[in-house]
């Protein structure tokens, strides 16, 4: 499927479009509901058929119903959605490079499979997109992706000999993935003062957890390269209630 403009009457494919080349469009009827079929299911039960093994179905009323025997074949899933319901999933996508928020997609959604029609819409100059860093003297923290239910993912990178954190949480929890250079993790128990450390390198890559109630930091012990560390986290930062309390490790 290429970028240019679609050729042939769909509704879902002139959105997409749209919206990914910043194209003015309005829906009438936002309620209108359509029943659609993504062509890789339609793809998936045309196999079935020419390999003897279709899904069967009879009809109740417009109904397929799904019979071991039944005259017809079918193709499946549908999705039923609304005209408003894919525009407003559409935008999404489109912000979702400023806001970096990731919308629901589980497996064999239909927001999966229009984000995926949605992207191969995208004009070339939107394939990259610049990310925030926040950079200081230390070194640099970025967030990569927020997620509705699963926090968020950030890269911190940490000049030599930096130290970075020394603060725990009541209930946030990390997971911090050195992917390159050496570093150093402690951690300690704020209540019984109990201390465990983790030397981590990107040569053996490996997740630590960052327990709630235990303060934390991770150390640069190289000299002369910089670490670079995944963060992932329960939940997305909240300037209001940051969950963050200074405390140093050791």
């Amino acid at each position: 499927m290429g970028h240019s403009r679609p050729k042939y009457n769909s509704a879902v494919s002139t959105f997409c479009w749209a919206i990914a080349n910043g194209e003015e469009f309005s829906v009438s009827d936002r309620s209108n509901e359509v029943e659609l079929l993504y062509i890789d299911d339609l793809i998936e039960a045309m196999y079935d058929c020419l390999e003897d093994k279709p899904t069967r179905c009879e009809y109740d009323g417009l109904n397929p119903v799904v019979k071991d025997n039944g005259k017809y074949c079918v193709a499946f899933p549908t999705h039923k959605v609304t005209l408003g319901e894919i525009v407003d999933l559409l935008q999404e996508f489109k912000q979702q490079p400023v806001s970096l928020l990731m919308p629901k997609m589980p497996e064999g959604s239909f927001a999966k499979k229009l984000f995926s029609l949605y992207l191969s819409y995208l004009p070339k100059e939107k394939f990259k997109y610049q990310l925030k860093m926040n950079i200081d003297d230390r070194g640099s923290f970025t967030e990569l992706v927020h997620t509705l239910d699963c926090g968020q993912v950030s890269i911190n990178i940490s000049k030599p000999g930096i130290t970075k954190g020394n603060h725990w949480h009541n209930s946030k929890w990390e997971q911090f993935i050195v992917v390159a250079g050496h570093g150093l993790i402690q951690e300690r128990n704020i209540n019984t003062g109990e201390f465990i450390e983790f030397e981590v390198s990107g040569d053996k890559i490996e997740a630590v957890y960052m327990i709630p109630g235990w303060t934390h930091n991770i150390i640069n012990l190289s000299k002369t390269e910089n670490l670079v560390t995944v963060m992932t986290c329960n939940e997305i930062f909240n300037k209001d209630r940051p969950d963050t309390f200074f405390e140093i490790v050791k």
